[in-house]
């Protein structure tokens, strides 16, 4: 699966060489600093989870650094395997807090995924169903309650428990697996919740803006009501802003960053009409996206100011609470919880502490620590159904690792994180709920 041996051993461009123009196109190329960074001390090796399962150097940190900086030289074919090992990568950013020398891989590996969507044709299935999904679903909020209404259909119907009795998939198997990961559709969508004022709760502390998502809208409204509650339960009024969008963080990550400039320039327009305490999000990975919208804009600066202006006010939802300071809770749970750090809060938003204080908060809560609590699930937005051996490998380390500790909740704080763990908890019969740390406040805040 590897590249070549020499490939792999090719020596690092010198520290006053300069890339020239080769496989790089358009205005977004890295500046030579952003590569320079990288002091190829290796201490992200053992962080990343490819390197780690594969033990192959063009699937570390640093050789894909290698590697961009060929294509970016022309020294090597923006092809196939260059492709492959950019594919590989979960984008998890581990490597980024192992790193001493502060390299920004993240903002590296996307722009080399978008320079991979304009400059290599992906095949013919690939391109549609990643055309369907992130192009033609995504950005389009009637579109996803048509797709919500569907799911619920197949889900309720009979046909999703025929379909896995009969092994009907199996012969598919990447529809399999996306199959297996399908969330479970709420009865009540959240769509309905844009553009309402939800009051504080007591006196009010803050007033804030709540970015609802996309398939959260019809696969977590449970949670994002929750969310809503236990806000409001702590004082903040809660603004669901009209004309809010898919936060783009799934097209960045696929490099199909035009579209994410789009969908970024809605969400701008929707969330600075008017003035708010913080913007409050509950998934993880969009918050990583929303944190660094201005990176979308390096040749716009109208739009990058918009953008910085709006990242200050972003939050995580763990750590605005854990800022604010939490109302204590009355009820009590008496459970055994472990927390799973998502990796776009613990290594992209480097905030760890929040969702662990909170826990510890919480009246008859045990909280155990796991080990390897940060390491990657196998999540990743969309990777476990695009690498599904990869991602499978990842998630029965995680399982182990949870469920050794005895506990019988997995906390976590991301919506794509609570899928996939919820797939493995049934895969590998462990028995564990898996449920968002908001979840659990919510419980503990609700009415006998």
């Amino acid at each position: 699966m590897g590249s070549s041996p020499r490939m792999a051993a090719a020596p690092p461009p010198g520290p006053h060489a300069q890339p020239r123009p080769g496989g790089y196109r358009g205005p977004e190329r890295p500046a030579w600093e952003d590569y320079s960074r990288c002091i190829h001390c290796g201490l992200c090796l053992t962080s990343c989870p490819t390197h780690r399962q594969l033990g192959l150097e063009p699937d570390s940190p640093r050789g894909r650094i290698h590697q961009m900086i060929l294509v970016d030289q022309g020294r090597l074919a923006l092809g196939e395997s260059f492709v492959r090992h950019i594919d590989l990568c979960l984008d998890c950013r581990a490597c980024e807090t192992a790193c001493p020398s502060g390299v920004q891989y993240g903002k590296l590996v996307e722009v080399a995924r978008g320079q991979i969507e304009q400059n290599y044709r992906r095949p013919l299935g690939q391109r549609l169903a990643r055309s369907l999904f992130l192009k033609h679903t995504l950005p389009h909020p009637e579109r996803i309650r048509r797709l919500g209404r569907l799911l619920r259909f197949y889900q309720r119907s009979g046909l999703q428990a025929l379909v896995r009795r009969l092994r009907l998939l199996r012969p598919f198997g990447e529809l399999e697996q996306a199959e297996r990961l399908l969330p479970r559709v709420d009865a009540d969508s959240f769509f309905g919740q844009l553009g309402q004022v939800f009051p504080a709760k007591g006196a009010r502390r803050a007033r804030v803006a709540f970015l609802a998502g996309c398939i959260a809208n019809i696969a977590f409204s449970a949670l994002n009501r929750a969310t809503v509650r236990v806000l409001q339960k702590n004082g903040c009024e809660v603004v669901v802003p009209a004309g809010q969008v898919c936060c783009g963080a799934l097209h960045v990550h696929a490099g199909l960053r035009d579209l994410a400039r789009q969908l970024a320039r809605t969400n701008l327009e929707a969330f600075l009409r008017e003035p708010f305490d913080a913007v409050i999000t509950n998934a993880a990975g969009c918050g990583s996206t929303l944190k660094e919208y201005e990176l979308l804009f390096a040749s716009e600066p109208e739009s990058r100011e918009k953008a910085r202006a709006f990242q200050a006010r972003m939050r995580d939802v763990t750590e605005f609470l854990s800022q604010l300071g939490l109302r204590a809770p009355s009820r009590q749970l008496w459970q055994r919880v472990t927390y799973q750090d998502p990796c776009h809060l613990a290594h992209a938003q480097r905030i760890r502490q929040a969702p662990r204080d909170l826990l510890r908060a919480l009246p008859g809560i045990e909280l155990v620590e796991m080990k390897l609590a940060d390491q990657c699930c196998g999540s990743a937005g969309i990777y476990n159904v695009l690498q599904p051996g990869m991602a499978g490998s990842l998630l029965r380390e995680k399982m182990e690792q949870a469920s050794a500790t005895g506990a019988h909740i997995i906390a976590t704080a991301n919506p794509g994180c609570m899928l996939q763990l919820r797939a493995g908890a049934e895969l590998h019969g462990t028995g564990q709920e898996v449920l968002h740390v908001v979840e659990l406040l919510d419980r503990c805040y609700a009415d006998r």
